[in-house]
């Protein structure tokens, strides 16, 4: 006699052994093409077994599939939890997965307008599309049937997006320097050289002509200043051989606080020599 725990397992492996068992399969697979203005163009019942001869749409053509989804074991139609058409290209790789609708007797029916392809469909080119049924149950062995080839019209190519130009390898980035500038020849240089000092030949010599006298020239009161402006007149050679204008301005700001105190001392010990107190 058997006991409750005995019989719990017996009816475990019974139900494991009826799930087993069960296995799906597809009766009555047909597919029909048909033009635009409804006239049958082909029309033929799929065998499980050998695929038939490739099929082949138009721009304008509509391919109607229907078969019936049944247990094996006793033929009643059921609906499995998953129904897929796969559309996959061999070639490229590419592939899509197209849902299909069953009835809970099993029957399903799938169309494929041409005129109007779901987004699921693969790009095409000239290559085929095997077609296959992809079926998942639960409680049910999953199945894959191979149904037949598909050549369909070359899909377009996408449209490019507006930002497609920044996702690829751009050239490579050439800079062009402008060649060094040539100097002039030595002799225009000292030409130019001469006409610039040539203004302080003249001045000196008409100062040696008239005797012009500064006699507090080098006095304590004056030289201070007289050398903060040859400092400046130093800066300004500088900043022609060197110097950016930022750094003049900064050197420039610096002497011009003991260049004012130095020439107000100047100007007061002047004052002063003109009026005979010194």
């Amino acid at each position: 006699m058997l006991t409750k725990t005995m019989r719990w397992q017996f009816s475990w492996l019974l139900l494991a052994a009826t799930v087993q068992a069960a296995s799906l399969s597809l009766q009555s697979p047909r597919f029909t093409i048909s033009a635009s203005d409804a006239s049958q163009l082909r029309s033929d019942t799929l065998s499980l077994i050998k695929k038939p001869e490739p099929l082949t749409l138009g721009p304008t053509d509509t391919l109607k599939l229907t078969f019936q989804i049944t247990e094996s074991d006793e033929g009643k139609g059921v609906q499995p939890h998953q129904t897929f058409l796969r559309f996959y290209d061999k070639a490229s790789g590419e592939e899509g997965i197209q849902p299909v609708r069953v009835t809970p007797g099993g029957k399903a029916k799938f169309e494929l307008n041409m005129m109007r392809p779901p987004a699921s469909i693969p790009p095409t080119t000239h290559n085929p599309l095997e077609v296959s049924l992809i079926l998942g149950s639960f409680v049910h062995a999953p199945a894959q049937y191979d149904l037949f080839d598909l050549y369909i019209p070359a899909s377009q190519a996408p449209a490019e997006h507006p930002d497609e130009a920044s996702f690829h390898i751009l050239p490579t980035i050439k800079h062009t320097f402008r060649p060094e500038q040539k100097s002039p020849p030595q002799f225009i240089s000292a030409v130019f050289a001469a006409a610039v000092l040539l203004p302080w030949l003249v001045l000196i010599g008409l100062w040696s002509k008239i005797g012009v006298r500064v006699p507090n020239l080098f006095s304590l009161s004056i030289i201070p200043f007289t050398a903060l402006l040859g400092a400046f007149e130093v800066l300004l050679v500088w900043y022609w051989v060197d110097l950016k204008l930022g750094q003049v301005l900064l050197y420039g700001g610096i002497l011009a606080i003991p260049t004012v105190f130095a020439g107000k001392q100047a100007l007061y010990a002047t004052g002063e020599w003109r009026a005979g107190r010194k």
